[in-house]
Parts: structure tokens; sequence; C-alpha cells
């Protein structure tokens, strides 16, 4: 069934739009202070986070901005409000998949910007015949991030798949949510990839090419929002 692009909020849907574009925005700017060097080479990387100041700083933003992100998308649902059917179905389904993936989110940071950071202090700063089993230490912590990222990924991949779908029963949002179903795909990948081989250099582009989708969409959704009337003003005055 078709949505009514009439009974759209237009101010509700510009709070959605806004919220999830400023934090993919900042999320992407925060990163970029994010300690870099190649992933999965663990000596070197492990020495980097280690000597980094601004690591649990950048850690919290993450959360503040994902944290943002995600309540755009889970706006997005309830601005949708679809009222029966299937449709209510996959909308319900959908904010329980980005609830589930905020929860995973803080676990995520929790193993990484707590756990890991600990990990590799210690290793660092062990006397040479502890080195050894400190190092396995922070790899246990890495590979610990790895799964708790990968199904990460895999909630947010199906939370975005789900409010494509939904978003696609209106037509003037249907070609957005072609876009948001891409962006879904790369998540998922995301997902596969964190689970099978880290942080590869494949992995990377996967994320590049959730944020550039992400980006699009999301600018494309704010700006039909805002040529969108709100409720009251929608409605005929008695």
């Amino acid at each position: 069934m078709i949505m009514n692009t009439n009974s759209l909020d237009g101010a509700a849907l510009r709070l959605s739009a806004t919220l999830l574009l400023v934090g993919q925005i900042l999320y992407v700017m925060v990163t970029l202070l994010h300690t870099g060097g190649e992933a999965n080479n663990h000596a070197a990387i492990f020495a980097a986070y280690a000597g980094s100041g601004v690591w649990t700083a950048v850690h919290v933003a993450q959360f503040v901005c994902m944290t943002t992100m995600l309540g755009g998308l889970l706006a997005l649902f309830s601005v949708l409000d679809v009222q029966s059917g299937t449709g209510r179905l996959v909308a319900r389904l959908g904010a329980a998949s980005t609830t589930a993936t905020l929860a995973l989110y803080g676990v995520v940071l929790a193993v990484d910007g707590v756990g890991l950071k600990q990990a590799v202090n210690a290793w660092a700063n062990a006397p040479e015949a502890e080195k050894a089993a400190r190092f396995a230490s922070a790899e246990t912590m890495r590979w610990l991030e790895w799964g708790t990222r990968s199904y990460e990924n895999f909630t947010l991949g199906l939370a975005v798949l789900l409010a494509a779908a939904v978003v696609g029963r209106a037509l003037v949002l249907r070609p957005i949510a072609y876009l948001m179903g891409l962006a879904a795909l790369t998540y998922l990948v995301q997902g596969w990839l964190a689970g099978v081989e880290g942080f590869s250099p494949t992995h990377t582009v996967a994320i590049v090419a959730a944020e550039v989708l992400n980006a699009v969409w999301m600018t494309w959704l704010l700006v039909v929002a805002w040529r969108m009337p709100n409720s009251e003003s929608a409605s005929p005055r008695r």
C-alpha cells in the first residue's frame, strides 16, 4: 500500500532528518580525530593507541554522535507511523533493531574505548618478561571488538533496510529509500568483513561507502522534509 504523503508531518520529518544528518556529519568529524594506522597490524597500532591522549574523549563523542543519528532513525519510524498490516510490523521491527544497535554500539565502545585502551596501556608499560602475555590480552580485546562491531553493523544494516522499506511506501520518498537500501547493504558487508578479517582495507572501503550514501540520502530527506507542510497547516480548517 502506498503511503499518503499528506499525512506526514513536515516538522517531525525535518527533526528526524536533521538528527540523522547532524549525527552522521559529526560522527565523521569526530572519527577523524581517532588515532589512525594499519588497524590489523596489532603491534604498530597498539603502540599508537597507547600513546593517544584523546582516546577516551573521542569514543565518548562517537557515542553521542551515534546516539543522535540513531535517535533520528528511531524518530523516522515514528514520523511514518504505519498503522496497519505488514508495514506496521516492519516499522516495529525497525525500531527494535535501531534500539538494539544503540545497545550494541555501547558495548563496542566499552570494549574499544575502555577495555582495549587499558589493555594496550598495560602492554606498553609492562616489563619485557610480561610483554607477550599483555600483548595476547590486548589482542583478545581486539578480537572481542571485532565480534561486537560485526553484530552492531548487522543490526544497523537491518534497521536501515527496514526503514527503507517503510520510507519507500511514500512515492515522493521512494528514490531516497533505494539509497537507504544501498547504505544498509554496506553495513551488512561491514558486519561480515569485521567478523572474518577485522578492520581490513576492504572494511574501510565499506565504511566510506556507507558514510557517502548516508550523507546523500539524509541530505535529500532533509530537503524533501523542508518542502512538506506541518501537520497543522496541512489539515483544513473547520
